[in-house]
């Protein structure tokens, strides 16, 4: 019976694990180690990629914001006709739970 952590290491391509086998050997690690090294590797490279973009988008739109101080703070009418639309979409929702 095989081991239930183990990963299945099947590769179409003879050169493919042959050439990440030399990666692991050369890295002194197993072949599972070293593929799950190098997932974790990309998936935090794409992770910092995304954040890095959130914290522009976020600066950009701070400078925005700042440019433009009335479009922070609603006027008064239109606070109150924003609460009477969702008033209404409250009326809806419920209209249709029912």
């Amino acid at each position: 019976m095989s081991d239930p952590k183990a990963m299945n290491l099947r590769f179409p391509d003879p050169q493919q694990r042959a050439a990440i086998a030399a990666a692991a050997k050369q890295a002194g690690v197993s072949m599972q180690e070293y593929i799950l090294s190098a997932a974790y590797d990309r998936a935090t490279a794409v992770e910092q990629r995304f954040l890095e973009g959130f914290r522009a988008s976020m600066a950009r739109s701070g400078a925005a914001f700042a440019a433009e101080p009335s479009s922070v703070d609603p006027s008064g009418e239109q606070r109150a006709a924003e609460q009477e639309a969702q008033r209404e979409l409250g009326h809806q929702e419920r209209g249709h739970a029912a």
